[in-house]
């Protein structure tokens, strides 16, 4: 049989993955905050509604020029439909998984659950205020950490004035727990 009608990966979620897509932890669910949800939606229905029929155009009208081996727009244009359509299944399947969670309606306020936002310290007594997020929304460098993160796992169900323990490669590492929220 022809290689391109054979499935060369046993797993299709495999391929829609991009290099920036955390897989999450089995027999888990994707927990996601509703502004998390409504991002990805939105992102959706830009590459739906205005993206891939732009680059379809361009791809449409690159074909018409002819010989398509050696034509940029063609190939590149083919090319980003294929991201673009594979960014499409990803995000279709994220938000089908997706179990929206309102840290605002959260009951336990003095404790760290999902959508919390926590200040806590190191032992240098350096402050960190990070608040704990889905997969899909994690940006740590604007302090939003994923909930399955081992920061995020070490601060689950702690209290304000609680001391956890993070077991991070370069040791053992105590954090204070200053500050509790939820929006």
């Amino acid at each position: 049989m022809n290689k391109a009608f054979v499935k060369e990966s046993e797993n299709d979620d495999d391929d829609d993955l991009g290099p920036e897509a955390v897989k999450l932890p089995a027999g888990t669910k994707n927990y996601i905050t509703t502004q998390g949800y409504q991002q990805l939606r939105d992102e959706l229905a830009h590459l739906i509604t205005v993206e891939r029929p732009s680059i379809v155009q361009i791809v449409s009208w690159a074909a018409s020029n002819g010989d398509r081996s050696e034509n940029g727009d063609y190939l590149y244009g083919k090319k980003r439909l294929r991201e673009i359509d594979r960014r499409m299944r990803f995000l279709t399947k994220r938000l089908e998984i997706a179990e929206v969670v309102d840290p605002a309606a959260q009951p336990n306020r003095d404790q760290v659950f999902f959508g919390a936002t926590v200040v806590y310290s190191d032992k240098a007594g350096e402050e960190f205020r990070v608040t704990i997020v889905g997969v899909d929304e994690a940006e740590p460098l604007a302090g939003k950490i994923s909930w399955i993160s081992p920061v995020a796992r070490a601060l689950t169900k702690a209290r304000e004035g609680d001391t956890v323990t993070l077991r991070t490669p370069a040791g053992i590492d105590e954090l204070d727990i200053l500050e509790v929220r939820y929006p």
